[in-house]
């Protein structure tokens, strides 16, 4: 017998099997033959393999939209995935924030509030935007990695056995038709020796898809400490994140506290005094660490007298015009209040220099 005509016998057996099984399939569901029927404790299995792969599936979906929002950077990173390279480096967007406003305080300038606030803000954003970072590479490989190693390596063998055991099934099911249709004894005993095969072949196919199921509990234990890796990385991210905003809140809380007071000014009707006891209220609530005391009664006793009162330059400032006074950051000068003057605004003293200065460049010093 040579090569081809074994391979063409070979084909010939193949699509009987098939044709075989296919007959079997078709009568089944049409209620025209009998099904072996799976052990109970085999279902539950089979059940609980797929119930997990399912929740799996999903779990490993949401989590990927958690850690990267945005479809299409997910669809870049799976097909440089695919081709085994690495994705371009881009910055994310709490980093890409951070740029703008560090970009937006060098414009504006360093040495003024605005400015000097958004370059605090933007450094801020970017070290927000490395723990995120971190945070989506850690879970990456603790716990996205062995959910996808799960469907796409455990479930895939899990799902072959399983079809070669349905095969194994009809291939028995098959056989004992044959059996009950056999009418000579020459035809029935050639049928019973091909059910004890089936069954023989059945019975091997279901321990080993049996035993393959049972690992499910095996993984349900090896995720549930993937779990707690990506639980404890979620901890680190959220602590990182909230000693970063502590730590901004308390440089940005230098502030004096009529910024929240002109923007309240902004809001409200334009005759509003900045010395108001709400809005300074307001303001100094957000902002402790500037004391009530120098808000109420500093500034509302120097607008309402005509003393002078002493005052810490808080950041530099530059002129726009000649009835201004230029300021440097640290330095002591002496402030009053004259009659009809902007609320934005005091007149500032600096030896024989004076000129208009901006209130929330200044602290009041006792």
């Amino acid at each position: 017998m040579n090569i081809m005509d074994f391979n063409v016998k070979k084909l010939a057996a193949d699509a009987g099997t098939f044709l075989s099984r296919a007959v079997q399939f078709t009568e089944e569901k049409l209620g025209q033959a009998e099904k072996t029927e799976l052990d109970a404790h085999l279902e539950n299995l089979l059940s609980k393999a797929e119930c997990t792969k399912l929740w799996t599936e999903k779990i490993m979906k949401q989590t990927e939209v958690l850690l990267q929002p945005n479809p299409n950077a997910r669809i870049e990173e799976f097909v440089y995935e695919k081709l085994d390279r690495k994705a371009p480096s881009r910055m994310n967007n709490p980093e890409l924030l951070g740029q703008y406003m560090i970009d937006a305080g060098n414009e504006f300038g360093p040495g003024t509030a605005y400015g000097n606030a958004l370059i605090k803000c933007g450094e801020t954003q970017r070290r927000i935007g490395a723990a995120d970072r971190e945070l989506i590479q850690t879970s990456a490989i603790n716990f996205l990695t062995p959910l996808r190693n799960f469907i796409e390596g455990d479930y895939k063998t899990i799902t072959k056995e399983r079809k070669l055991l349905q095969n194994k099934r009809l291939d028995l099911d098959a056989a004992k038709t044959r059996l009950k249709k056999a009418k000579v004894a020459e035809a029935r005993a050639a049928s019973e020796q091909e059910v004890r095969i089936t069954q023989s072949e059945f019975d091997r196919q279901a321990e080993i898809t049996r035993l393959l199921l049972e690992g499910i509990s095996s993984t349900h234990a090896h995720h549930l400490r993937c779990l707690n890796d990506f639980v404890e990385a979620q901890m680190t991210y959220y602590a990182q994140c909230y000693q970063y905003m502590l730590d901004l809140q308390k440089q940005l809380g230098s502030f004096p506290s009529t910024f929240l007071s002109n923007n309240n000014q902004s809001s409200t009707t334009p005759a509003q005094s900045v010395s108001s006891p709400s809005v300074l209220a307001s303001a100094s609530a957000s902002l402790p660490s500037v004391s009530n005391s120098m808000v109420t009664s500093g500034l509302s006793e120097l607008k309402s007298s005509s003393g002078s009162r002493k005052a810490r330059v808080l950041y530099d400032y530059d002129a726009a015009n000649s009835s201004e006074l230029s300021l440097l950051a640290d330095e002591v000068i002496t402030v009053y209040s004259i009659p009809g003057m902007d609320s934005d605004w005091l007149m500032g003293e600096r030896g024989n220099q004076k000129g208009k200065v901006p209130i929330t460049y200044l602290e009041l010093l006792n």
